[in-house]
């Protein structure tokens, strides 16, 4: 049978630890124990109370996610705080939870690429890459790509429909679709990045009111499409992935997991 290292290191093979953006992330076995051994693994974008739920129900042995249980360490753990009373289920039902946050941003066929692939942007690569992998493949946050030229309102419908988003955000700078950047979550500070690499368009997430007034002045058309949305095609390549490398493991996407963001209209 299979175990929770095992898991680990084919993760981190796929997104190595060295590759995030600084020592504030929080990446890794953040709850359980590497021996633990593994028959169900339950990919989510969030560890939060409705995905432990889950995993206790379908009898998961490992929750595998992109965001983590906590960035800091808490000071308390018990039923008052979201944190608490998430790692109080997990170690109640001997359940671990591994996490790869901005690692998987960066990495070589993560959030962005699977981002990229999923608005089917052609000739993608890396803006401003940060170094190379073991492979020599170029990592980096962000990556720009190229689609069929059309007007930034079918697109941000295109973007709608493929992202399934229950709604989204743009601004027209009055500039055609035709060089994308994409970052999923919140990238809202690359904007400048975005600009100087020639792109006349950016999908992200996050993004505040000055932030949609002032590059549509700059020429560039914003498209906020939520940061679950935008973040939650990864998931369905970690397991692909897991699937792929442990055949015999029962690896299953969360189907409980939402955007908690709500429209009314």
């Amino acid at each position: 049978m299979r175990t929770v290292r095992e898991i680990y290191d084919v993760l981190f093979a796929f997104a190595p630890e060295r590759i995030k953006m600084g020592d504030w992330d929080n990446v890794g076995l953040l709850c359980g124990r590497f021996t633990t051994e593994v028959e169900t693994v339950l990919v989510a974008l969030d560890p939060l109370p409705d995905v432990i739920a889950e995993a206790v129900e379908l009898g998961a042995q490992c929750i595998v996610t992109h965001h983590p249980l906590f960035f800091d360490p808490p000071r308390v753990i018990n039923e008052t705080t979201l944190a608490g009373r998430s790692v109080l289920e997990l170690i109640e039902h001997g359940i671990a939870a591994v996490n790869l946050h901005t690692n998987l941003d960066c990495a070589p066929g993560g959030v962005n690429d699977a981002l990229a692939a999923k608005l089917e942007l052609d000739n993608v690569r890396v803006l401003n890459p940060a170094g190379e992998d073991d492979a020599g493949q170029p990592y980096g946050l962000l990556r720009i790509g190229e689609t069929e030229q059309t007007d930034v309102r079918t697109f941000a419908a295109f973007v709608k429909e493929k992202l399934a988003c229950p709604g989204l955000r743009f601004a027209d700078a009055g500039r055609p679709v035709r060089c994308v950047a994409v970052g999923g979550g919140s990238c809202g500070s690359a904007i400048d990045e975005v600009l100087a690499a020639g792109c006349d368009t950016f999908v992200t997430a996050d993004l505040k009111y000055h932030q949609f007034e002032e590059t549509r002045w700059r020429g560039l058309n914003l498209i906020d499409a939520g940061h679950f949305e935008t973040e939650d095609p990864v998931c369905e390549v970690l397991a692909m992935l897991l699937r792929e490398r442990f055949p015999e493991l029962r690896v299953l996407k969360s189907t409980v997991h939402r955007d908690e963001t709500q429209f009314f209209g």
